[in-house]
């Protein structure tokens, strides 16, 4: 890993092929693409886009050489916190064993019994290994501790770790010790771990679905979130038909996510509010679940947004540009639309507009591809396509 050893020092990035701003001002089409483009960084924010032949001088020069330049990846949703190993798991799944919500307390027995210093060492390198591959904006959740010392370690960490939004999930599953008595333990996630997370997150998440938390309860919790002044998220039709999608417009949750199952009313639903419907592809691939229906989905007028999923259990990649490809080749979305989902789209899906743009006071987060154009995430599917990063003005790759 490079890294800039002056930030307040600018750089022109020149000699781009093709330059995503997602700034439709900027140029043609929704991406807004600038053609033979240049950026110039100052700090940790952008200070010029443009022509090439236009670029204003700069402390330090960059040549892309032909390259194309992104926006770096919005990564959404990701499980990053978390000690153990399910690749047994994983095998068993691939030799036929369908995927069911309750492997998670393996995770949540490995976690719990892992020191501070090695769930630490651990998310740094989930960080670095996201970074590697372009993406910029990080978000994780809670949800493997489930206990409130745990959850609050989790979240602490994540904070400490420079993780860019924090997601309280203590209402990922019961925890063990309570599944007799589910309800207690949905006052337990909203009253004392909920006090003791706020401090380090931003949203409240929860599981609804058949094995985890039912429509009444997840409702219940998303109150809970909502009067300590956290936005909402749902994990909403991974495994099936459900209220997800429902409960998270009702509520007006900022994103629903999976989405692999909809019925027609669920995408009327999303494309008739802001509610982010964030697709997680490689976590179909990997627990062999069909595609979710993108191409309905951005036909009927939906946010579209793509995350990692990265977790042990059912996707351990943090790829976003393999997520970008299966968009591609198994949901129905043109490229342009799997990049801005990518991009943009997981900027609405954290409510953030520092991200996932490249315009003149946004966030210095750049992806340059080994590659003249986007269309290559698809087009040459499982290479490395990562050339430098900047990520908030200092350049990590």
């Amino acid at each position: 890993m490079r890294k800039s050893v002056d930030t307040a020092r600018s750089t022109a990035i020149t000699g781009i092929s093709r330059l995503v701003t997602n700034d439709p001002g900027a140029g043609p089409g929704a991406l807004g693409i600038v053609e033979d483009a240049a950026v110039v960084i100052e700090g940790d924010r952008i200070v010029w886009v443009g022509p090439s032949s236009a670029v204003p001088p700069a402390d330090i020069g960059f040549d892309a050489a032909g390259r194309a330049v992104l926006p770096g990846w919005v990564d959404s949703h990701s499980h990053l916190l978390f000690a153990g190993d399910r690749s047994a798991e994983f095998s068993a799944r691939m030799a036929g064993q369908p995927y069911a919500a309750g492997g998670i307390l393996t995770t949540v027995t490995a976690t719990r019994e892992a020191s501070t210093p090695d769930l630490a060492a651990r998310l740094d390198r989930r960080i670095a290994e996201m970074v590697a591959g372009g993406t910029t904006c990080i978000e994780t959740k809670t949800g493997y501790g489930l206990t409130t010392v745990d959850e609050a370690r989790s979240a602490s960490l994540a904070a400490a770790a420079g993780v860019d939004v924090v997601t309280f999930l203590g209402a990922h599953l019961t925890a063990p010790e309570f599944a007799s008595d589910p309800d207690s333990y949905v006052d337990l996630v909203c009253g004392p771990m909920l006090d003791a997370v706020a401090p380090n997150v931003q949203f409240i998440d929860v599981f609804c679905e058949e094995g985890a938390f039912d429509e009444p309860r997840t409702r219940r919790i998303l109150a809970a979130g909502m009067r300590k002044g956290l936005g909402l998220k749902v994990h909403g039709n991974q495994l099936g038909e459900g209220a997800g999608v429902r409960i998270a417009v009702d509520c007006g949750a900022v994103s629903v996510d999976h989405c692999t199952y909809l019925s027609d009313r669920d995408i009327d639903l999303l494309g008739g509010s802001s509610t982010v419907a964030t697709l997680l592809p490689v976590c179909d691939l990997s627990t062999r679940q069909a595609p979710a229906p993108g191409r309905r989905l951005i036909d009927a007028g939906a946010t579209v947004a793509l995350a990692s999923n990265c977790n042990p259990g059912s996707c351990y990649t943090p790829s976003m540009a393999l997520a970008v490809a299966l968009a591609v080749i198994q949901c129905g979305l043109t490229a342009d639309e799997a990049v801005a989902a990518a991009t943009v789209g997981g900027a609405r899906a954290l409510a953030r507009t520092d991200v996932g743009v490249v315009a003149v006071g946004k966030r210095a987060d750049l992806h340059v591809l080994d590659a003249p154009s986007h269309d290559y995430l698809a087009y040459r599917v499982g290479l490395p396509m990562t050339h430098a990063v900047w990520r908030a003005g200092v350049r990590a790759v």
